[in-house]
């Protein structure tokens, strides 16, 4: 079980992925060993990671919802085979180990190809329903609220306002760094503001990220082959214009979650957004989108048991008579959080 400390690390890491020890500790109130020690255990025993992903709803993007059934012999072999797929994230083994959900990040506006070619000559796949993102009401950039209790406000502010990178940053003459930096001859960096997004030059900055997003700049400096200076100019650069933004995978168990189910729901066209919007603000969901499909919304419940998934549904969900039809299936299983597949086994257990 988690304490106090635990919680509050938790929460701040939430706020700024990459929030110094010492500050995060200043906010606690205990001392950063006490931090650093306490974010070491959760790594070992509950799966704690911090990763820095690009935006899927940024222009140019495309996300997909996947619902692939197979039979029970095949359907692990699958989910872990897709884990380790680039393109892959958040593979899980649902309704009774007869089903995948995964979703796909797509770099561009055409269809990928996992879902025009590779998926279709699959022997072991039965069934496959595609459902595309329109928009994402909960999720990503926004954390599950059960995470999110534990600091005051001013303890959030003080977290907040102790984030910026912005610092003038400095390269050595002639460097090359991201497209639109550039060194002056008395080694300043010339960073030109950039709001349109990621641009090929971060895609080495982007894969480090997602390998750790606490790596030192130090690291990142040297998977780039730019300056320690212009790797943090150019993080937050990506982080003001909303192109970059720091996840917190963990293993939900830790907040008394022992049940978790994908919802879909179909609501009346005209009012999707308002029940969008209204079960965005539900702490039992994780996940709210908009999508194609016969289910036009899709979310993910987080609950103590099925008692209480039971109440939220007949209860919660129940009272909007905007929604005509609801499926829900049970996760089993998680196979990979965002990027990580093999999670440690008491995440996959889920």
């Amino acid at each position: 079980m988690l304490d106090e400390t635990d919680r509050g690390l938790i929460h701040a890491l939430h706020i700024d992925g990459r929030a110094p020890f010492n500050r995060i500790g200043e906010v606690l109130g205990v001392s950063t060993q006490t931090v650093a020690r306490r974010y070491r255990r959760l790594r070992a025993e509950a799966g704690l990671r911090v990763v820095g992903l690009p935006d899927p709803d940024r222009p140019g993007t495309a996300q997909w919802l996947l619902r692939l059934t197979s039979t029970p012999a095949a359907a692990q072999r699958l989910a872990h085979a897709l884990s380790r797929r680039p393109e892959t994230s958040w593979v899980m083994l649902t309704s009774g180990g007869t089903e995948v959900f995964l979703i796909v990040d797509a770099p561009g506006p055409d269809t990928p190809a996992l879902l025009l070619h590779d998926l279709p000559r699959t022997s072991a796949i039965t069934g496959i329903s595609a459902h595309y993102v329109l928009h994402t009401y909960l999720g990503n950039a926004t954390a599950w609220p059960g995470r999110l209790r534990q600091l005051t406000s001013e303890q959030q502010q003080r977290l907040s306002a102790g984030g910026d990178l912005s610092a003038t940053a400095t390269a050595p003459p002639g460097r090359s760094g991201p497209d639109g930096v550039s060194a002056s001859s008395d080694g300043r960096s010339v960073i030109e503001p950039d709001r349109s997004g990621v641009k090929p030059d971060d895609a080495a900055l982007f894969a480090a990220l997602r390998g750790d997003g606490r790596a030192t700049l130090a690291d990142l400096s040297a998977v780039t082959g730019w300056s320690a200076s212009t790797v943090a100019r150019r993080m937050s650069e990506l982080r003001t214009c909303g192109a970059l933004y720091f996840d917190v995978e963990l293993d939900d168990r830790c907040f008394g979650v022992n049940t978790r189910a994908l919802l879909w729901a179909a609501v009346v066209p005209g009012r999707l957004d308002e029940v969008g919007h209204t079960l965005s603000q539900h702490p039992e969901l994780a996940f709210v989108a908009a999508t194609t499909g016969r289910t036009n919304l899709v979310a993910e419940a987080l609950c103590s048991d099925p008692a209480e998934l039971h109440t939220y549904l007949t209860h919660r969900l129940g009272a909007l008579d905007a929604i005509h039809t609801l499926e829900t299936t049970p996760v089993l299983a998680t196979i990979k959080a965002t990027t990580q597949p093999d999670l440690p086994a008491v995440a996959r257990r889920r």
